[in-house]
């Protein structure tokens, strides 16, 4: 937060800003709520009654917009973690493509910003419950879309990418540079355009011509439908925007020479003091990701594998005493086969992964790229071969609780 308020007092926060400097973020749970306001409380990403009016929030609003286009990467990079590539892109949680949901609103205002002067705003209407007796409910212009990672929602920001287990310090530390960067870079353009002593109406255009050019130049990262699409991973690559699935990939933006110079321009961190933390989450990944293949390599081995393999011996048994009696059965020989081809396959997948543990780099940033084509995709197999086999055997026989057990209560 020093960091908006170094920006804001060299600027003397200029003519459209408040007075105040900046102060306010929290964070809970798997989003972070995300919003800015003056020393006296006044939120300034508040839209108030007529938005296209406001143009202090017009200017917060397309410093957000310009921050978030521009340092994607980096923002993608502060939740990476071996949790959150599982969770990304599935059970409510958004896709690893960092887009900013603005509802109709606040998209309609930046479109007639690129015509020219926001002259209306979009009312959201009412909500519909279907009853007649029930009462007719206000519905907010902005909605939400629980599959976007940064969403408006009504007077903030929520950046619902964050991991549960995460602590939200980092991504709001983050938040807050490329922030104070986008305000820094917004309020020269402004001063330059307006120049010294200019008039209010001098003002109010150079304002206007600045934020017409950011929302040209960055509304690619404005995205209000739905983040779990095929159609949207086609559309985000054709905008440029980064999509990187795996923390192997994110993590190291970290260090990359902008991202270097922005933290040092704003003096959050050194050049040290960022490499380290990157080497630091490089390193909690890979040992996180090697913990879990040889937690899943030793349940697969001293638990499944006995658990299957008895099983297996059953049916070789009972088919082998029900043919002994004379009597012909064809489908439990049948049965037989496929469950000891499948036991089989499990064992190969067992063997796979366990090589391919032996062979971690003990670098965490040569492990990474291992770790992503190699390790994660040899236990996606194991599991799901683990799934099949636990479909097939009889519930006493399994060795751990089923997915029936942990769903239903006996």
């Amino acid at each position: 937060m020093e960091t908006l308020k170094r920006v804001a007092k060299r600027h003397g926060l200029y003519a459209i800003l408040h007075e105040k400097p900046f102060k306010g973020i929290n964070g809970s749970g798997k989003h972070t709520n995300w919003s800015l306001s003056t020393s006296l409380g006044q939120n300034l990403l508040n839209p108030s009654d007529d938005p296209h009016d406001n143009q202090q929030f017009m200017v917060f609003l397309c410093a957000v917009v310009r921050a978030v286009h521009l340092h994607a990467d980096l923002l993608r990079s502060t939740i990476a973690s071996v949790g959150n590539d599982h969770r990304l892109g599935a059970h409510e949680a958004p896709p690893a493509i960092i887009s900013i949901f603005l509802g109709d609103m606040l998209t309609d205002l930046l479109e007639q910003f690129e015509e020219g002067e926001p002259t209306r705003t979009i009312r959201g209407g009412t909500l519909d419950l279907g009853a007649d007796r029930l009462p007719q409910l206000p519905r907010d212009s902005g909605d939400r879309n629980r599959t976007s990672p940064f969403a408006f929602t009504g007077n903030k920001f929520e950046f619902r990418a964050v991991g549960s287990t995460a602590t939200a310090s980092w991504p709001v530390t983050t938040m807050n540079t490329i922030i104070a960067e986008s305000l820094d870079y917004l309020i020269t353009e402004i001063e330059s355009k307006a120049g010294a002593d200019a008039s209010e109406e001098k003002k109010h255009e150079a304002v206007n011509d600045v934020l017409r050019a950011v929302v040209k130049d960055h509304k690619a990262v404005i995205f209000n439908g739905d983040g779990y699409s095929e159609e949207w991973q086609e559309e985000a690559a054709r905008r440029g925007l980064p999509n990187f699935k795996s923390s192997a990939d994110a993590i190291p933006v970290l260090k990359a020479p902008k991202n270097i110079e922005l933290f040092q321009k704003y003096k959050v961190l050194t050049q040290p003091e960022l490499e380290s933390r990157t080497t630091i989450f490089m390193e909690k990944y890979a040992t996180s990701l090697g913990i879990e293949a040889s937690t899943m390599l030793q349940i697969a081995r001293q638990m499944i594998l006995p658990a299957v393999l008895s099983h297996q011996k059953e049916l070789a048994e009972t088919a082998a005493a029900t043919e002994g009696a004379g009597v012909d059965c064809p489908g439990l020989r049948e049965q037989l086969e496929t469950y000891a081809e499948l036991v089989e396959r499990f064992r190969d997948s067992i063997r796979r992964l366990s090589s391919r543990v032996d062979e971690i780099p003990e670098d965490a940033f040569e492990a990474g790229p291992h770790l992503r084509d190699e390790i994660r995709p040899a236990m996606a197999d194991l599991r799901e071969l683990g799934d099949l086999l636990e479909d097939v055997t009889p519930v006493n026989s399994w060795p751990m609780p089923s997915y029936r057990d942990l769903l239903f209560i006996k």
